[in-house]
């Protein structure tokens, strides 16, 4: 397929600024991809679609706050720093990206903090905008985080354009997240309150956790009009031995499988063997689902509704069909749905 099919001629006003008052009273479109009718239901509704023993699989990945902002020494120009994973814990060395990226050389010093309590050197440059800072810190390591990440701030994607507010801390993050390391949240998790996963136990519709780690690679532009020819970033994932034996038994017994999120969609299909049964795994994928990809590890997927021409609005488009889903962006559109990671969910069954 081409780039130039994924224009849903959205109106960058529906992009949300801000989450739902409540994670579980976003508005929930449903798709049936068989059929393609949609309903416009209330997001606590989804359990509607479910039965007992089916399965909901979640990325359980957390957000860290990697957005800081320091000074370069000498001229004290303001410089953006943005984390994207530490490389060694020993050394204190993490792998960033810096803007404004001209400014920033190999053995520039930054200072962190009101105090300039916190200082990084540039020791390396990884990519055009890349580079790699060592910081210099003395304590221990785990003293070290706390006092780094006391000065960051939440990663909020580029298209919400507003400051960080306190909410954004806690509300640009799942409730389940657990495992350190991403810069973008599974928006499609952010959904679930506790209450509603109290009722999902009640109702014994069964969880299952994997990580995938996401990098800032989600929002590169796709420069190329063939997809064939894009490459995305790769990101770390883990699907565990017990998932796995969970999603493979399920699906011999004939339950549903839903994938919580594109980051897990993508993770199952890039472990998955024969029958769709998926393996155990740790390490990098870079795997890009898009049209006409046929996914057969899960049965149903929820997801948020994706900005055009992005990787995640094409793999929606892979496990819905491309003519349901691009239909009913056209409805979302009209009935003014909010887009974006802190926008409305939509379920595809």
């Amino acid at each position: 397929m081409k780039l130039s099919q994924f224009d849903t001629k959205m109106p960058v006003e529906l992009i949300a600024q801000h989450p739902a008052k409540h994670r579980d009273e976003s508005r929930l479109m449903v798709l049936h991809r068989d059929t393609g009718d949609i309903e416009h239901r209330t997001f606590k509704d989804i359990l509607d679609y479910f039965k007992a023993d089916d399965l909901m699989v979640f990325n359980d990945t957390q957000v860290f706050p990697a957005k800081l902002y320091g000074n370069k020494e000498k001229t004290g120009a303001r410089i953006e720093v943005f984390l994207l994973r530490e490389l060694n814990s020993d050394y204190k060395l993490w792998d960033v990206l810096v803007e404004p990226a001209r400014k920033i050389r190999i053995g520039n010093k930054l200072y962190f903090g009101l105090d300039d309590s916190m200082v990084a050197e540039v020791i390396d440059n990884t990519t055009s905008r890349g580079r790699t800072l060592r910081f210099l810190y003395d304590g221990p390591h785990e003293e070290f985080k706390a006092h780094l990440f006391a000065m960051g701030h939440t990663p909020l994607p580029p298209y919400v354009t507003r400051d960080e507010e306190p909410e954004d801390v806690e509300r640009y993050q799942t409730i389940f997240a657990r495992n350190e390391g991403t810069v973008v949240a599974p928006h499609a998790g952010m959904h679930f309150s506790r209450e509603l996963m109290r009722r999902m136990e009640i109702r014994d519709i069964d969880t299952g956790y994997l990580t995938m780690h996401m990098g800032l690679g989600c929002y590169k532009k796709i420069e190329v009009e063939d997809l064939t020819k894009h490459r995305v970033d790769s990101e770390q994932m883990e699907v565990t031995e017990e998932l796995s034996q969970k999603v493979n038994a399920k699906r011999d017994a004939g339950h549903k499988i839903c994938a919580v999120g594109v980051t897990v969609l993508r993770a199952m299909e890039t472990t998955v063997g024969m029958n769709g049964h998926i393996k155990p795994f740790a390490g990098w994928t870079n795997r890009f689902i898009f049209p006409p990809y046929e996914v057969t590890t899960c049965d149903a997927l929820v997801t948020n509704f994706h900005l055009p021409f992005s990787t995640m609005l094409m793999a929606t488009a892979a496990f819905g069909g491309y003519k349901q889903v691009m239909d009913a962006y056209k409805v979302a559109i009209e009935e003014k749905y909010a887009f974006g990671g802190y926008g409305d969910a939509m379920l595809i069954i």
